[in-house]
Order: C-alpha cells, then structure tokens, then sequence
C-alpha cells in the first residue's frame, strides 16, 4: 500500500464518497489483489472514504471494463454496492458475472450496458485515473488524507 502526502485533487460533487467528515482518498484498481484487502479493512472506517479509479491495464487487462462497470452502477445510485462486490469476489468478473450483480443490485441492465460503454463513463474513470498521476500515484491501491 502506497501512502503519499503529494498534491491530490480535492475532492468535488461528483467524487465517490462514503461516509462523513475528514476523508481519506484512495486510488484503486479493481483488478488488484492488494486493493482489494486494502479496501475490506478501510471501507467501514469511522472518517470519510473517497475511492478513485486507477485501472492499471498493462497489469490488468479487465481493471478498465471493471471501472466502467463500477461507474455505470454509480449513475443507478449502486457504486459503493458494486465496488464492493467486486472486491468481494474477485473470482467472477466476466460479463455474465457482472449482469448477475446488476440482477442482485436491482439495477436496470440495459441502461447499465448502454452507460458502462458511454463516453461519459470513459472520460470519468480517464479523469481520476490522470488526477491520480498528477498527484504522483505509482502503484495501487495510493492512499490520501484530504
């Protein structure tokens, strides 16, 4: 686990946030082992946790198509659910897995499909994958206190 105090963004209304007060930002890929544990030990901390997408690809082929879906459950108001099943089993991350989540979280499949192949959803997972860079992230999952 990567811990940094260089520049990160601040966090803005559309960041993905759970829980209140001061918050800790963590850039994670959704592919990776090592985010994964990290992410069961911090998602239930008292303070405030604000997850950004940093699909590393050359390392994990999937990362980027799982951001996307991550971000598509997130337009139905189901991102944490998702990100957390994600992690939760990361044996099953093929798209009939991932429509079987849409199922369990009660989301509409075929605007989940239409939104995890936007552009929109693209440019979002592009915009913190770039923020995490400019804020020196090397290796995942980079943790900062905001």
């Amino acid at each position: 686990m990567e811990l940094s105090s260089a520049p990160v963004p601040p966090l803005g209304p559309d960041d993905h946030v759970r829980g209140e007060g001061e918050a800790i930002v963590v850039y994670a890929d959704l592919r990776c082992p090592h985010c994964a544990a990290t992410w069961l030990e911090i998602r239930t901390r008292p303070e405030a946790v604000a997850f950004r997408h940093f699909p590393v690809a050359s390392k994990h082929p999937r990362a980027p198509a799982l951001h996307a879906a991550a971000e598509a459950a997130g337009a139905q108001g189901a991102f944490f659910a998702m990100v957390d099943s994600l992690y939760g089993d990361r044996a099953h991350l093929d798209d009939p897995h991932l429509w079987r989540r849409v199922e369990e979280l009660g989301l509409d499949l075929e605007r989940f499909e239409r939104d995890r192949r936007s552009e929109a959803v693209a440019t979002r997972v592009r915009r913190d994958f770039e923020s995490g860079i400019r804020a020196g992230v090397t290796s995942t999952p980079a943790i900062f206190a905001q």
